[in-house]
């Protein structure tokens, strides 16, 4: 599927909320806070990078990247998700479209490197790698992953932005 990948505007909150919770919905990991996250980010400052992927002039996916804190680190360090896809559309590579333009979008920026939680069978593809010198609450170590741009790789508690606690 051909897709163009922007910004997100004014005018696609409310579609890149019905979408998050539409794509969520079916995960059995999911405790519905997605969407209220993305908007949390978006209220507090947080939503560093905001993209959607568009098909035939339809939002078919979404990505979103925050700031963290990694150990006593609190600059240049960026969350990847949530990443949304309508379940309709999943598996067709939007999810990878975004989520390569979110990396390149932030390595021209200067950030020093990219976290997330989640699947390494998934996350693995893009460089992310578990090495256990970073941490998140009293998850295994293998879902914590890190793709360092041009410093060294994380190292210590991840912590995320203030959105993800509410």
């Amino acid at each position: 599927m051909a897709v163009i990948i922007r910004p997100e505007q004014l005018g696609d909150v409310r579609v890149i909320h019905d979408l998050t919770i539409a794509a969520f919905e079916p995960m059995s990991f999911s405790d519905g806070s997605e969407a209220p996250i993305i908007t949390a980010l978006r209220n507090d400052g947080d939503l560093t990078v905001s993209l959607v992927a568009v098909s035939g002039g339809d939002i078919v996916g979404h990505v979103a990247f925050s700031p963290v804190t990694i150990g006593a680190e609190s600059h240049g360090w960026y969350g990847l998700g949530p990443v949304s896809v309508w379940p309709d559309k999943q598996r067709q590579g939007i999810g990878s479209a975004l989520i390569n333009e979110g990396l390149a979008i932030l390595r021209a920026n200067g950030a020093k490197g990219c976290v997330l939680i989640g699947d390494p069978a998934y996350y693995g593809r893009f460089g992310f790698r578990s090495d256990g010198n970073l941490s998140y609450q009293d998850l295994p170590a293998q879902y914590v992953q890190s793709l360092p741009f041009q410093s060294e790789p994380a190292n210590g508690q991840l912590k995320f932005s203030p959105a993800f606690n509410r």
